[in-house]
């Protein structure tokens, strides 16, 4: 093997294990061999019979390790896995474990890793940093900061651990407090650009918008090339209406090495504005989330009329909405194996960059959609009729909760319990939620709302039943961009950080002229809020 010779060598390990199955060094410099091969299962499998002989798992230790460190998450797994099976009591394979079942997002299994480490190795500093690390992931955020805190008790000096006390704080809603934790990791480690981005982002859902914008600044003078401050910092100046900086920081993303890993790598150059587009084929891609793109839409036919043919990849559920969007000469489901042929390619959030949009120019339409078909209209009418009957009431939309997935969900949505004082009001409430959470679900069956969201398979179904309703309330979701984006009455309930495109401290919406807006006051209390939406169905009803 010393002599690169590897074939020779595994035959003589063979002629050894033939006479002897069970001689570990031979086993062991099979695995060896296969390492060296990158026959990854089999290097695991030769390695796990060797350390069988005399109970030791160092060898498959340092192996998953090695697997791990080379991004390959399951072929370490395997290793880790037959560690624990032949030594079943060694807390540093269980930790292992946990952590490569953390990278492959199998949060629960790697959660009872450290459980198992935490019983075998109690009050160690890493494994309740790891705990704590999955249980936030977890969402589950007291149990995060119960760990973490335990783990600062037992090391002090670690930023690592102060850090993620404060990012436990923040998502329970607690920034202030965050702060003073973000702080101490700074102050244990100045130029830890986590901790600043952390910092800067509870600023902000204080805001303390001066303040925020000077640590992004800061972490820009650290780190020129750090993505997430660019784009965090555009977002905040979108936010305070500066859309000249905001799409300066904006437009950074697209500068060679920047340039967001989750789009696609196209041949055909980027457009940003600039260039005459009169007869050329633009591909319109939606980068960013369906709110994003219902939105952003306003701005095809816009590109159309400037004599460009455009090809706008969305996803399959917002297709059937869009495809006779004014401009639109193909309407594509992303993914698509094989596209058609295009000379330039712009993301749809890029727009209103791309058209130089500023706060008094936004194309403000009030509605910009096609209408939805006559015939699904009138299939709408008839389930609502059924099930809400002909009382002549006022018949109003509901949506809750958005997608848990997004990285605000914890202050955008709100439990349907918080809108129990709007169901006494003289009204039929239809549910538009198309997800309902577990803990919702109950409730909404009780409620008296109007459920008929197993048909809405789709946007454009949606909007068909918007038409029959007089009033779409809203947390900041997609359906509130549909329902205004289609010229509805649509009510918006915000947090007392909105994102960008609700500015602050106004009830009206530049982007849609039929939006009215409900905001949390520095108090994040929604139960104000929802008060606030009651006395206005109130008076509603009362004209």
């Amino acid at each position: 093997m010393q002599a690169g010779r590897h074939l020779e060598a595994q035959l003589c390990c063979r002629n050894a294990l033939a006479a002897d199955p069970n001689h570990r060094d031979s086993l062991h410099l099979m695995g060896m061999l296969c390492l060296q091969a990158r026959q990854y299962d089999h290097a695991i499998e030769w390695i796990a019979r060797a350390n069988q002989q005399d109970v030791k798992t160092d060898y498959l230790l340092s192996l998953g390790t090695a697997l791990e460190q080379q991004g390959l998450h399951q072929e370490a797994l395997r290793a880790f896995d037959h560690g624990v099976q032949i030594k079943p009591d060694d807390a540093e394979l269980w930790a292992s474990r946990g952590a490569t079942l953390t990278h492959l997002g199998r949060l629960e299994e790697a959660l009872a890793c450290f459980d198992r480490c935490d019983e075998l190795l109690p009050n160690h500093a890493a494994v309740l940093e790891q705990r704590g690390v999955t249980l936030h992931r977890l969402k589950r955020y007291e149990q995060a900061l119960a760990d973490h805190r335990h783990a600062h008790a037992l090391n002090p000096a670690n930023p690592n651990v102060c850090n993620n006390i404060g990012a436990s704080l923040q998502f329970l809603r607690r920034d202030e407090e965050a702060l003073a934790w973000f702080d101490k990791a700074l102050a244990l480690k100045p130029d830890f650009i986590m901790a600043m981005i952390n910092r800067a982002s509870s600023l902000a859902q204080m805001r303390r918008i001066d303040e925020t914008i000077a640590v992004y600044e800061q972490v820009k003078a650290i780190d020129p090339a750090n993505t997430e401050a660019d784009s965090y910092l555009s977002l905040i100046y979108l936010l305070i209406g500066d859309f000249e900086a905001a799409w300066e920081g904006h437009s950074a993303r697209w500068n060679g090495h920047l340039r967001p890993e989750s789009y696609p790598d196209f041949h055909q150059h980027l457009w940003l504005g600039d260039e005459n587009v009169n007869g050329k084929t633009i591909l319109v891609f939606a980068d960013e989330g369906l709110g994003d793109t219902i939105q952003f839409a306003r701005y095809i036919p816009m590109l159309a009329a400037r004599g460009a043919n455009v090809i706008l990849l969305v996803e399959e559920t917002l297709r059937p909405l869009l495809s006779n969007l004014p401009g639109v000469t193909q309407c594509l489901p992303k993914p698509t194996p094989s596209l058609p042929p295009f000379d330039m390619h712009c993301p749809i959030g890029t727009l209103p960059l791309a058209f130089g949009t500023r706060l008094e120019t936004i194309p403000s339409a009030t509605s910009y959609l096609p209408p939805p078909a006559e015939a699904c209209v009138q299939t709408w009418e008839r389930r609502l009729s059924k099930r809400a009957g002909a009382s002549g009431k006022r018949r109003v939309g509901l949506v809750w909760s958005g997608n848990p997935r997004h990285t605000n969900d914890h202050n955008r949505s709100i439990p349907l319990r918080l809108l129990s004082p709007l169901l006494s009001t003289d009204a039929t409430f239809v549910s538009l939620q198309k997800e309902v959470r577990l803990e919702d679900q109950a409730l909404l069956r009780e409620s008296g709302i109007v459920d008929l969201s197993s048909d809405l398979t789709d946007f454009a179904e949606t909007a068909a039943l918007m038409s029959g309703l007089d009033l779409v309330i809203s947390v900041d979701t997609s359906v509130a961009h549909l329902a205004a984006a289609l010229g509805r009455p649509t009510w918006i309930l915000l947090p007392y950080l909105p994102d960008y495109r609700w500015l602050l401290d106004r009830d009206d919406s530049p982007w849609y002229p039929t939006a009215h807006l409900f905001r949390q006051s520095e108090r994040r209390d929604w139960a104000e809020v929802i008060e606030r939406v009651r006395r206005a169905l109130d008076e509603l009803g009362n004209r």
